[in-house]
């Protein structure tokens, strides 16, 4: 299945050249041309233009690769949330209020971790207790039966080799 193509040309480019900026042949090019630029030192004399060349081009290539890159990852951390943000809605006893916690100021982001720290904690004592650590108790029971059919298909495996022979 191919993926949908962005309309923005910046939005292309920024997703192809971090494509291409990842994959071993650019980190490949990247040591060539730094090795083609130390070979020509003793041409050059090693002069102050020659250090140059390498500083102002490698400067550049940073300053609007760190843009690009950027881009990138600004999309995907958005599509990301969207698509927790989608999970979350639908999970049956998901807390709504969770979505859209990226947009949260500091303080309020803090308070809600620090609650679920504690709710964590308190599924590890009990857990420590040899108690259940969820609050589902159909999954532990889902478990419990699944368990127990892997013995039945066992047990029925062993009769069918035994009535092969």
């Amino acid at each position: 299945m191919r993926p949908t193509r962005s309309k923005s040309w910046f939005t292309r480019f920024a997703k192809w050249t971090a494509k291409m900026a990842g994959r071993p042949v650019a980190f490949v090019a990247a040591v060539g041309v730094i090795a083609l630029w130390a070979i020509t030192g003793p041409l050059f004399g090693f002069s102050d233009t020659w250090q140059l060349v390498i500083n102002t081009g490698t400067t550049i290539i940073t300053f609007l690769m760190v843009f690009l890159i950027q881009s990138t990852q600004n999309r995907d951390s958005e599509a990301i949330q969207v698509k927790l943000d989608e999970l979350i809605r639908l999970s049956k006893g998901g807390h709504n209020a969770l979505l859209d916690l990226e947009e949260l100021e500091d303080r309020e982001l803090d308070a809600i971790r620090a609650e679920y720290c504690r709710i964590a904690e308190e599924a590890r004592e009990r857990l420590r207790r040899g108690q259940s650590d969820t609050d589902v108790p159909e999954v532990a029971r889902i478990r419990e039966e699944v368990h127990e059919l892997k013995h039945v298909i066992e047990d029925e495996r062993r009769e069918l080799g035994r009535l092969k022979r």
